[in-house]
């Protein structure tokens, strides 16, 4: 049950539990309540208004600081009063919520151009909190009075303030495209805005070419509005189509980098410099960071890393040695730490309605191109009501100079002179009681001759008013003139805030990180038993019968590594695995089980190999069926490797012969007694498969398959420790998926060439 208002319309059965109650159904009182503050935190807290870029604690910050005439020229007053004002007169809320806003208008990292000149402790780019507010001060700067410009001229609505005792502005006449200069933060109730600031010149061009040509395109706009220009710089790094589809839409995420060069010093040597960083991201964190990676030793480029900065960021690296790459220190940096940031944008914006929505680029600019159309026309109004007010008041004046002396015995010698000269003059009541008001100074010739020619001035600007308010084209024009007024003026007042701060690149490529370079290169011998039991021990100087196994257990391979190299592992159901050098267990015991490191399901293993980037394979099955396989083609980062091989019903993979440059041609040989050779060049290069038929068979299987130089002629083993080349191969020399001929007397018995 909930307290409300007692209305006599209980629900429910009727009966009233007692007076301001009544029953309610709880999930319809919840959903109220919740969708009030919903609505509350989207319109009055956290959205941006499109037409002036600003919350609500923010217009009310700047218009305090107005009424207490806190001028870009004047002095500062402390931060407390103006919190103070802000609290009484306009936001009830807490005071170091407001206190916050006002010190985020303040901080240059944090705005491009900042609507607040502090003077103090304002915090910094370490993410060191500001002052308190009775230490600090502050003034509007000149962008906070562009915003403000023109608003006691009747250019914006106002309404009451939460107690009912003054008013406040609706919005802002904004003479500055604030909303996309200084961009905008917040999180709402089922929605939040994530608007990126922009070069203020860039905009102002924009600007004047949507009013040039209304039907300019997002796309046509970004030709002068490449992207975002961040309060601190840095490298804009994405694609340009990945750009424009957030401005499009107006959802996206940008990438931003840190700014660095390379210094030199002596000897060869030299360091890395970091001069600005991504929007948004604390440098003492970002340190703090790279320095607990530089501890945990996931940084093994760098050396040490130095906070040097000043007024300026200068955060200094070295590298682990001058034969490191600066770009590999870089891109180490940038994969693992702030150094590269995401910034999330979604133009989530109030329109003039107070509705929420997703504008694009041009919607965003053409709303505040409108906004500016109001304000020149409601401005011009009131300008005009002036005007034909004190041309009221001329025209009654002009008269009395016209008639001085009957106006001076009406007042002198008449009851009632005001209704007389009414009747006589047939003048206003408002002009009568501007005459009975005159002074009798300004009755001389020379007072006459001046309201002539003020009378003479306002009817000529009256008409340039009616004139601008009666065409559309020339309002247009008249924004468009303010707007090269604003470029002007800027560019004389601050030319470097005109200046682009971020960069804008192409997204980088990937950038293959040398093994050698990230890992100590220390020879190995990699041990695999017949168990699959797998070790790597120090050093080459590893003899067989040294090395011991668990019981029942035999070696399988010895394998001469280097801790840099990448190891490719084929079992005979055809699926490849990539294992590192450096990840082996150690030399000690009898190592590890192989399916602790990767997902091995027990099939034999056929052949280990180090892996070779250019190198080919040649893969076979017992079925007959093979190809050639580029060994790239056989890495993967995945436990469960990667099916390179499929061999047929009952076929298992028994071939994976490395391919030399200088070989031309393929032998096959099998239980089937016969020898076959065919041409390299018959045979595919495929990623993945079954293959083709390399040799025909009747009965019996595929035994082995080499490749071979044919002008050095076919090699096998002869004996225990012997080979010999064969050479008279004339006979055999066929085409792929022949039958073969009987093999040579001395061929191997076991029909395998090794």
């Amino acid at each position: 049950m909930l307290d409300e208002p007692n209305d006599n319309t209980a629900s429910g059965d009727g009966q009233d539990d007692g007076p301001g109650t009544r029953d309610v159904i709880f999930n319809d009182a919840l959903s109220e309540r919740y969708l009030a503050y919903a609505l509350s935190t989207i319109m009055s807290r956290s959205l941006p208004d499109v037409r002036d870029g600003l919350k609500p604690v923010q217009r009310r910050l700047l218009y305090a600081m107005r009424q207490l005439r806190l001028d870009p020229n004047g002095p500062y007053k402390k931060s407390a009063r103006v919190v103070g004002d802000v609290i009484g007169k306009y936001h009830p809320h807490g005071d170091q919520s407001i206190y916050d806003a006002l010190v985020r208008l303040a901080q240059e990292f944090s705005l491009r151009y900042p609507l607040i000149d502090g003077q103090g402790n304002f915090g910094n780019v370490d993410g060191d909190n500001a002052a308190a507010m009775r230490y600090t001060e502050a003034r509007l700067t000149t962008f906070a009075d562009l915003m403000l410009q023109g608003i006691d001229q009747d250019t914006v609505d106002f309404r009451g303030t939460y107690d009912g005792e003054d008013k406040e502005p609706v919005v802002l006449p904004s003479n500055f495209p604030n909303l996309m200069a200084n961009g905008s933060q917040g999180i709402a109730v089922g929605m939040a805005t994530s608007v990126p600031p922009h070069n203020a010149g860039e905009l102002i061009e924009g600007l004047i070419q949507l009013i040039e040509s209304p039907r300019t395109s997002v796309a046509e706009l970004m030709e002068i509005i490449p992207g975002p220009d961040f309060p601190t710089g840095g490298t804009l790094v994405e694609a340009p189509t990945t750009i424009y589809d957030a401005y499009q839409s107006g959802r996206g995420s940008l990438r931003v980098r840190a700014k660095w060069e390379v210094e030199k010093l002596k000897g060869g040597t030299y360091q890395i410099v970091v001069t600005e960083i991504p929007f948004q991201v604390q440098k003492s964190r970002l340190i703090e960071r790279i320095a607990e990676l530089l501890l945990a030793k996931k940084l093994p480029f760098l050396a040490d890393v130095r906070d040097e900065s000043s007024e300026d960021i200068r955060m200094v690296f070295e590298p682990r040695s001058r034969s490191v790459e600066p770009i590999h220190l870089m891109e180490q940096l940038f994969k693992q730490t702030d150094l590269e940031s995401r910034f999330s944008m979604n133009l989530n914006v109030l329109d003039r309605n107070n509705t929420p929505g997703v504008m694009d680029l041009r919607q965003i600019l053409q709303a505040f191109l409108d906004h500016r159309k109001e304000v020149l026309v409601r401005r011009s109004q009131h300008r005009l009501e002036k005007i034909e007010t004190r041309l009221h008041l001329l025209d009654g004046f002009l008269v009395v100079y016209l008639n001085i002396d009957e106006v001076i015995r009406v007042i002198r010698f008449e009851d009632e002179p005001k209704a007389k000269l009414m009747e006589t003059f047939r003048l206003t009541e408002v002009q009568a009681e501007a005459v009975l008001n005159l002074r009798l100074r300004a009755l001389h010739k020379l007072e006459e001759m001046e309201l002539k020619r003020e009378h003479q001035e306002l009817t000529e600007e009256k008409d340039k008013i009616l004139l601008l308010l009666g065409s559309d084209r020339r309002q247009w024009t008249a924004i468009k003139g303010e707007l090269k007024d604003l470029y002007a003026t800027l560019e004389k007042r601050a030319p470097d805030l005109l200046k682009r701060k971020t960069i804008i690149a192409d997204a980088p490529t990937d950038i293959e990180m040398p093994a050698e370079a990230l890992v100590d290169k220390e020879p190995i011998t990699i041990v695999l038993s017949q168990m699959g039991w797998v070790r790597a021990i120090k050093g080459h100087a590893i003899a067989p019968s040294d090395v011991k196994f668990k019981g029942g257990d035999a070696p399988q391979f010895f394998l001469r590594a280097q801790t840099t190299d990448k190891l490719m592992i084929m079992t005979e159901d055809g699926r490849a695995y990539t294992l590192g050098g450096d990840k082996l267990p150690g030399g000690r015991g009898f190592g590890e089980p192989l399916g602790l490191i990767v997902d091995w399901k027990g099939a034999k293993i056929v052949d280990i190999w180090v892996y070779e980037p250019d190198g080919k394979r040649l893969l076979a099955a017992s079925d007959g069926r093979g190809f050639i396989c580029p060994e790239k083609e056989l890495l993967s980062n995945q436990k469960g490797g990667k099916q390179a091989v499929n061999p047929g019903k009952d076929a298992v993979v028994n071939v994976t012969r490395r391919i030399a440059a200088k070989d031309d041609h393929i032998a096959v040989t099998g239980t089937s007694k016969k020898l076959l050779v065919f041409a390299l060049s018959e045979l595919p290069e495929l990623a993945k498969g079954r293959g083709n038929v390399l040799m025909k068979f009747t009965k019996g299987k595929m035994t082995d398959a080499k490749t071979f130089n044919l002008d050095e002629g076919l090699t096998w083993r002869w004996g225990a420790d012997k080979t010999r080349t064969f050479s008279e191969l004339a006979e055999y020399l066929g085409t792929r998926a022949q039958a073969g001929k009987v093999v040579p007397n001395g061929f191997p018995k076991d029909f395998r060439f090794d």
